[in-house]
């Protein structure tokens, strides 16, 4: 059936893709939980999603829980990717800043970036200095503002905090693709999310920002624009079979 699922394991992580098409572009999907950690299992189901909406075959990667190995893996699978044609990234919380990192690195090694990129509740600056730290602790039940701070610090270890590989608010942002970011109006990252899309859209950088009234809204509405937005940049064709 031309609308079935398929999961396939690869030499990167887990690839999703929707059997009988032809997809034009391949989307490498970095995950990361409330706690900066996660596995690519647990992307798994919004691949899947992801996939049938978009008719894009998406790779989980796998990553190291430490940086800069964790860039260094990303950077592997990116290359594996780009290989087959058109990209797109899409980062999660710790993912996003690897989604964001690759973006700079791509950018100043001179070499092809993706045909956009989507961040979801991104932390991407590892200082953790910004007001909705304390304003919304109260509010955001998916993250603990303790435990992200030790689990940040552990993932960082010597690399200074503000390095823009590490953090990329702190980079210079021209130059990139085109960039969705999500987040939710009660989370403790939501500054992030903000301050980066300022920053961007300051710097030339197409961005379209979604800010959900919470984690719940979110959940429900940012796939299907997630979706869009892909096959905006780079439309798929469905219809086309395989072989």
């Amino acid at each position: 059936m031309a609308n079935e699922i398929c999961v396939v394991e690869g030499p990167f992580g887990p690839e999703v893709h929707t059997e009988g098409t032809r997809p034009e572009q391949t989307v490498l999907y970095l995950h990361g939980d409330p706690r900066l950690s996660g596995t690519p299992q647990d992307a798994l189901p919004t691949a899947r999603e992801l996939a049938r909406q978009s008719g894009h075959t998406v790779l989980c990667a796998r990553y190291r829980p430490r940086f800069p190995e964790a860039l260094d893996d990303v950077l592997s699978a990116w290359a594996h990717c780009r290989d087959r044609g058109p990209a797109a990234v899409i980062g999660k919380r710790l993912g996003g800043a690897l989604a964001a990192g690759l973006l700079l690195w791509l950018r100043d090694e001179g070499a092809p970036p993706p045909s956009c990129a989507v961040l979801s509740s991104p932390v991407l600056d590892f200082t953790l200095d910004t007001q909705s730290l304390l304003v919304n602790a109260a509010a955001d039940r998916t993250v603990e503002v303790d435990v992200l701070r030790v689990r940040a610090a552990a993932y960082a270890g010597t690399t200074p905090r503000s390095d823009p590989r590490l953090s990329p608010l702190h980079g210079n942002l021209h130059g990139l693709p085109p960039i969705q970011l999500h987040a939710a109006g009660t989370e403790v990252l939501l500054d992030d999310t903000l301050s980066f899309a300022t920053r961007a859209a300051h710097s030339g950088v197409a961005v379209d920002v979604r800010v959900y009234e919470d984690a719940s809204a979110q959940g429900l509405r940012q796939l299907g624009a997630t979706a869009d937005f892909l096959r905006a940049w780079c439309p798929s064709r469905l219809a086309e079979p395989a072989g």
